[in-house]
């Protein structure tokens, strides 16, 4: 185990998180919040003496990686990275529990969005754009963050490839041009365009600055931090119009993007894994909005209602426009089973079991049939018109097993609190596909804070395994992994 290298990554995934505290300690600066801007500098100083030691001790570190060595790397500087960020919270008082405040830093870069805290509002300006800003950052990855920054040299080539892979939760990454760091970064770029247009939008709607920097992060990250007690319920029918398209977008695979900037429309409009993700808004959209008829005074108040709502949980944004609790029992059915079995496109910052994933599932299902009818006839499984690698196709398998296992632990260990076993399964699976809402969405009187230290424990584990596509988190837990 190349233990240097992975400890020289943990010490510039640091230095960059100390680095983005920047922003939020000027805010505080500015706002006047003594002790917040003396918890972020005391954090800063912190991670600058941890910065240096690291880089002592892994001194003269051998760059190549292999594929188990670089998730190792991307589970343990996630780990590290939610360690430290949580401190402002911690030191400031604001959030007393360290348990509580891991929790809620882990949900931020996870981009999940469940929060234990009841009264968000009282929260410190400075805390609550670190809070925001922490969605941002998870949501296209700090990792492939560093990459995209990293010198243009061959330098490096032994692991870029490894680390791109395990922090990509899609069941396939690919290079979008020949060289590692412009794969790294056209996607960034992309997400900072995209994550400035929607922020003049809201600017243009007049919500305030901080306000429309820390919904725009929500946004962009799909992670649904509400900056407001009830999160964006409130807000404007034109707000919540330019969140619901935002959060669609954002939802989408960046490399659609990309082959549109170069003139490859025609591929992104026969892309099976869009027209999935697409269709099943609509669709979903359509019967909420039937269900819930009558609830709303118009048409199109309901329509809005449920087409944001769907677009939440279906990118894994996680905001909410309305009392999920008062809807009908179809509706939120239709809910659970997006947080469940669907989610956002690969290569998008958005969460949940993926569309591409459940493409594979489905035509694997499919074949598997055909075969037990024609057991001599040999059908590979293609997507876009190419012939997918099997060991895709078994990976995506091994991916359901292991969501399978880990959500049924969970929640079994979850369930040791005797709370309610909606809402603890509920939990759960939000936790675990990076969505947000969880036990409001089955039951109005529970809540996330509700839980034992083990409990939360349990589901900010979830949250990093389901955010990392599961095995880099898993892999850490294995006997074998630690063997030379």
């Amino acid at each position: 185990m190349n233990y240097k290298m992975i400890g020289r990554f943990a010490a510039k995934i640091l230095l960059i998180e100390a680095l983005f505290m920047i922003p939020a300690a000027l805010v505080s600066l500015i706002y006047s919040e003594w002790k917040v801007l003396q918890s972020f500098l005391a954090v800063m100083a912190l991670i600058g003496i941890s910065y240096g030691l690291i880089r002592l001790l892994c001194r003269k570190a051998n760059p190549n990686f292999t594929s188990r060595e670089g998730m190792v790397c991307v589970g343990m500087t996630w780990i590290v990275m939610s360690l430290y960020g949580c401190l402002p919270f911690w030191f400031s008082r604001e959030i007393p529990s360290f348990i509580d405040a891991f929790f809620e830093i882990v949900s931020g870069f996870t981009t999940t969005g469940a929060s234990l805290l009841s009264d968000v509002e009282s929260l410190s300006r400075g805390l609550l754009y670190w809070r925001s800003f922490s969605h941002w950052l998870g949501g296209m990855g700090v990792l492939v963050l560093m990459l995209a920054l990293a010198p243009g040299t061959n330098q490096g080539a032994g692991y870029t490839i490894h680390l791109l892979k395990a922090e990509s939760p899609g069941p396939e990454t690919g290079k979008l041009v020949p060289k590692m760091r412009q794969s790294a970064a056209i996607p960034y770029i992309i997400y900072i365009a995209l994550t400035l247009v929607n922020l003049v939008f809201l600017l243009a709607g007049k919500m305030p600055l901080l306000d429309a920097l820390c919904t725009a992060f929500g946004t962009a990250g799909t992670g649904g931090f509400g900056i407001y007690n009830d999160s964006m319920a409130g807000c404007s029918p034109y707000i919540q119009n330019v969140t619901t398209v935002f959060m669609l977008l954002f939802g989408i695979n960046f490399t659609c993007y990309y082959l549109i900037l170069i003139r490859q429309v025609k591929s992104v409009l026969k892309d099976e894994e869009l027209r999935l993700y697409l269709a099943v808004t609509l669709v979903a959209t359509a019967l909420i909005a039937l269900n819930l008829y009558g609830r709303f005074d118009t048409l199109g108040e309901t329509v809005r209602h449920a087409a944001f709502q769907v677009v939440s949980i279906n990118s894994s944004a996680g905001f909410t426009t309305d009392d999920l609790y008062q809807w009908p029992e179809f509706s939120r059915a239709v809910l659970v089973v997006l947080m469940m079995v669907v989610g956002a496109c690969a290569g998008s910052t958005g969460g949940g079991f993926k569309c591409s994933r459940l493409l594979l599932i489905i035509k694997s299902l499919r074949r598997s049939v055909n075969q037990l009818r024609n057991p001599r006839q040999v059908q590979a499984i293609r997507i876009n018109g190419r012939v997918v690698d099997e060991k895709v196709v078994h990976t995506a398998s091994a991916y359901l097993i292991a969501y399978i296992l880990l959500l049924a632990g969970s929640l079994l260990i979850v369930s040791l609190d005797n709370l309610s076993f909606g809402a603890n399964f509920v939990s759960v699976v939000s936790c675990i596909n990076n969505i947000g809402p969880g036990p409001e969405l089955v039951e109005s009187t529970q809540r996330f804070a509700d839980y034992s230290i083990l409990s939360k424990l349990i589901l900010s584990f979830d949250m990093l395994a389901g955010r990392l596509g599961l095995f880099p988190i898993l892999v850490l837990f294995s006997r074998s992994t630690w063997k030379r």
